[in-house]
């Protein structure tokens, strides 16, 4: 029986139907290929026959895209929790700081000194005026005090004043009007005693003065032993002195 050919092609000739149309065209491929699909296509291009120097440009590229750093996302100006908190980041130390708002944010060094600096003298400033203002107050309130405390003295004064004006005046008009009823009231004639009909009685006065060694008028300065209740009218001597002014009457 005749030997039967193999119909297989040269190996050579499968290799390179099966591989892409060109190294260019293989090359334009990986520029625009991720670092995965570039791994992947090296492994091809190494089944294809590919030169080393392929096969190393595209490992370049794939190792290049993969070991990437990403770049770091700015914190200044995001929230953050705990006033002066410090944390570092893109090379720059930042604190977290209470803005001018009352937020708590990250701020770089410079800037959060700036901001604690410019709160920091308005507090100052604000407390410094609310003393003041605090201060003025109480010595506006001491001073109405004081004017208020000399205006009452001086009113009581002027009140105690008038008072003893009035009682002197009205003294002085009770003191003539006695003096005008006197004036025009004649004394009462006293009845002279009869001798005799009075025992005990010093027939001098009228009225019953007594008999003693001295008699002063009840109510004066004098040491009796024995005193009278005026008035009496003196009729005879004024043995005991008890008219005073001498007008006739004792004891008024």
């Amino acid at each position: 029986m005749p030997a039967i050919r193999s119909l297989s092609m040269p190996r050579a000739q499968r290799k390179e139907d099966t591989c892409p149309e060109g190294t260019g065209r293989r090359k334009g491929l990986n520029k625009t290929l991720g670092a995965g699909a570039a791994a992947v296509v090296a492994l091809l291009l190494a089944g294809c026959g590919s030169t080393q120097a392929s096969l190393t440009s595209a490992a370049g590229t794939a190792s290049a895209h993969a070991t990437a750093t990403p770049t770091a996302k700015p914190i200044a100006n995001t929230p953050c929790s705990t006033v002066a908190a410090q944390q570092a980041s893109a090379g720059m130390s930042y604190v977290c700081t209470k803005d001018e708002s009352g937020t708590l944010v990250w701020l770089d060094s410079v800037e959060s000194k700036r901001v604690t600096d410019k709160i920091a003298a308005a507090a100052a400033a604000k407390a410094a005026a609310e003393k003041a203002a605090a201060d003025k107050a109480a010595a506006d309130k001491a001073a109405a005090d004081q004017a208020a405390a000399e205006k009452a003295a001086a009113d009581a004064a002027a009140a105690k004043q008038a008072a003893e004006a009035k009682a002197a005046q009205d003294a002085a008009a009770a003191k003539a009007a006695a003096d005008a009823a006197k004036a025009a009231t004649p004394p009462a004639p006293v009845a002279r005693p009869v001798p005799g009909t009075n025992p005990g009685c010093d027939p001098n006065y009228s009225g019953c003065v007594p008999i003693a060694s001295d008699v002063d008028c009840a109510g004066g300065s004098g040491n009796g032993p024995a005193y009278v209740r005026g008035p009496v009218q003196v009729i005879g001597r004024d043995i005991y002195g008890l008219d005073a002014d001498h007008d006739g009457v004792g004891c008024e």
